[in-house]
């Protein structure tokens, strides 16, 4: 990744800025805005005539992974909105793309997708893996957003998953199995009673079984990093498509947060074709 950092020396708008530091055509220091690559004072910068003061740090991205940031964007996906009113909105988050914004990638993240519907700050209160699909919830006021954290904190948010995993999957059961990162794999959780973990219950229902692949509604009592993913690989049935957990080949880890429920509250994204053509 390379970066340039300079301090501005007298006040003037965001691109006016970036076009005296590096020397750039005024539609490319707005592009580098639009791109989300530009930060003032550690926070990213989303209006080009913004007005920066003088002694402000400015740091820009300029390339990422070979490619220029001014470079055209790949299409963002579009935002599909499940529900909305005045404090939430809740979108179907599609495969491939992650919660929040991490280094390297920047303004094709959910948290941004849905900030620029909203035209201000979404706010994050539960994430889906980056290959994971289905309901996400935000909160659209500082106040909204805490009530939907503490209904997560505190076990208020009934969710409802759906997985393709191999055949054979008992009917149903509990797999109560604490959690705990794997030394032998980064990244990875371990579910095991041995390790001195922390706990995690996921209940479960089968829903088809082809005789090669079985559709699991899933049922987390608990909130943890990878749950359904571990514990599912902790019974010998791994997600297919999940290569971290040794899941069978597949288009994509075939996990889908398919609903969720707080208190009155209930939201429901369609089963995607890659998972419901398993639904028999």
């Amino acid at each position: 990744m390379k970066r340039r950092t300079f301090i501005v020396e007298k006040p003037s708008r965001v691109e006016a800025v970036l076009r005296g530091a590096l020397a750039l055509a005024r539609d490319e220091a707005i592009a580098l805005v639009d791109r989300g690559a530009v930060y003032v004072d550690g926070r990213r910068a989303k209006d080009a005539a913004a007005r920066v003061a003088e002694g402000a740090k400015v740091m820009v991205v300029l390339e990422e992974s070979g490619e220029a940031v001014t470079s055209p964007a790949p299409k963002a996906p579009k935002l599909v909105v499940l529900y909305e009113d005045a404090e939430v909105l809740a979108v179907d988050k599609p495969p491939g793309v992650t919660a929040q914004p991490t280094p390297g990638r920047v303004g094709d993240s959910l948290v941004d997708l849905a900030t620029a519907y909203l035209r201000r700050q979404a706010g994050l209160v539960h994430r889906l893996d980056r290959e994971t699909s289905g309901v996400t919830i935000f909160g659209k006021t500082p106040r909204a957003t805490s009530k939907l954290a503490a209904a997560f904190r505190e076990g208020r948010a009934k969710k409802e998953y759906l997985a393709v995993t191999a055949s054979g999957l008992p009917a149903s059961g509990v797999i109560d199995l604490p959690l705990s990162k794997d030394p032998t794999r980064p990244g990875r959780w371990r579910a095991s009673q041995t390790a001195n973990g922390i706990s995690a219950e996921t209940h479960f229902t089968r829903l088809s079984d082809d005789g090669a692949v079985a559709v699991v509604a899933l049922f987390p009592q608990t909130g943890r990093t990878h749950q359904l993913r571990a514990h599912l690989a902790s019974l010998g049935f791994p997600i297919v498509g999940d290569k971290l957990y040794g899941g069978a080949e597949g288009p994509r880890c075939l996990l889908h947060a398919h609903c969720l429920e707080i208190d009155a509250l209930s939201i429901e994204a369609p089963v995607p074709e890659e998972i419901a053509r398993y639904l028999t």
